[in-house]
């Protein structure tokens, strides 16, 4: 399915129009049954030209709303109410830094990059020590732990992180919950390997 860019026009192949009446092609999408949710994109209503206009004549987006719901929906600053994640307080967890320590937009992008390009080499590095598998220094490198730990400072950094992440142990807050099964994957690695017997 290709789209028009300038006119909303899509060619859809064999799509008809979904008004009960129209034999033309539906090469306009309108808001179908269900929206975009969670479980994926929502359907659409496919419509020839005249009836897509019709539709959108009479289609009421603030229909359900409550009038301070309208309000707010038409405030110019509507949608900026949530905070971005890179700049909310738990920003960094990982070890990335946080939007809000920098002053430059593009100093943090920089220092992101050079995060990332840092923890490549120090995977690599890791891996050429001889001890650890390359799966095995992403595991040691997930868990924050350099290739001098040995099984103690292993149990304990798990330990510690399981208590930052896991909702249980953190006031119910289920944020981190994939950060965490990744901590746990890295732990069952390495407390398999051969490096920690």
């Amino acid at each position: 399915m290709r789209r028009d860019r300038f006119h909303g026009r899509f060619d859809t192949k064999g799509q008809l129009c979904q008004h009960p009446s129209c034999r033309e092609p539906g090469e306009f999408r309108a808001p179908g049954g269900r929206g975009n949710s969670f479980d994926g994109p929502g359907a659409w209503r496919w419509f020839c030209l005249d009836h897509v206009r019709e539709f959108n004549a009479g289609y009421d987006w603030f229909e359900g709303m409550s009038a301070e719901e309208i309000l707010s929906a038409q405030s110019p600053s509507s949608g900026w109410q949530t905070e971005t994640p890179a700049f909310k307080p738990t920003a960094g967890v990982d070890g990335m830094p946080r939007w809000a320590d920098f002053a430059d937009p593009l100093d943090a992008i920089g220092a992101r990059a050079s995060g990332i390009r840092n923890r490549t080499q120090r995977e690599a590095e890791m891996a050429m020590d001889g001890r650890f598998s390359r799966q095995e220094a992403q595991a040691l490198e997930t868990l924050g732990l350099g290739t001098g730990a040995d099984r103690q400072r292993l149990r304990r950094r798990y330990s510690e992180l399981v208590r930052r992440y896991h909702p249980d142990r953190n006031g119910g807050d289920r944020r981190h919950e994939r950060r965490l099964s990744r901590v746990v994957e890295a732990y069952q690695l390495l407390r398999k390997s051969n490096a920690f017997s």
